[in-house]
């Protein structure tokens, strides 16, 4: 079935404006980076500007497998999805690139990043370990979100 053909069953793509009131609301995804043996997902969380990036922090220095595949990125994908229910759901797919923001930059991030989630656990190993900030730059996005009624189900 294509996205076209679930449309009759409560499926809307997002729009543009859609796709950044969403962004604007979530702070976990799933960053996908390339390898050869397929994709590598992390789960991170992050803080977006409003426009066209995402801000992420990662913690423990050049020798994190994450870090080096980040580096090593030329494109990756990021999956942020919302779930309460199987007929209420929203997932917006991201394709861009990312760089690593220079420390120069970090102070001017602080209200971006600030919104970004972090457990606990986190928070007191920034404190101690290396921390880099990346941009993930937006080059393409699609939303998608059913909103719809159970088959079958039809209100009163």
């Amino acid at each position: 079935m294509t996205i076209d053909d679930l449309e009759a069953a409560g499926l809307r793509r997002m729009d543009d404006s859609d796709i950044a009131a969403f962004l604007s609301n979530q702070r976990v995804g799933v960053l996908g980076l390339p390898t050869e043996a397929g994709p590598y997902m992390i789960p991170l969380s992050f803080g977006y500007d409003g426009d066209r990036s995402l801000y992420f922090t990662f913690v423990g220095g050049s020798a994190s497998r994450k870090q080096q595949l980040t580096e090593a990125a030329a494109d990756a994908t990021v999956l942020v999805y919302k779930v309460e229910s199987m007929f209420h759901w929203e997932s917006v797919l991201l394709q861009g690139s990312i760089e690593a923001v220079p420390e120069s930059e970090w102070d001017d991030l602080a209200d971006v990043l600030d919104g970004a989630w972090r457990p606990e656990v986190f928070a007191d190993a920034i404190e101690k370990e290396d921390v880099a900030i990346y941009r993930f730059h937006i080059d393409e996005r699609e939303g998608l979100r059913h909103a719809g009624l159970p088959p079958g189900f039809e209100p009163e």
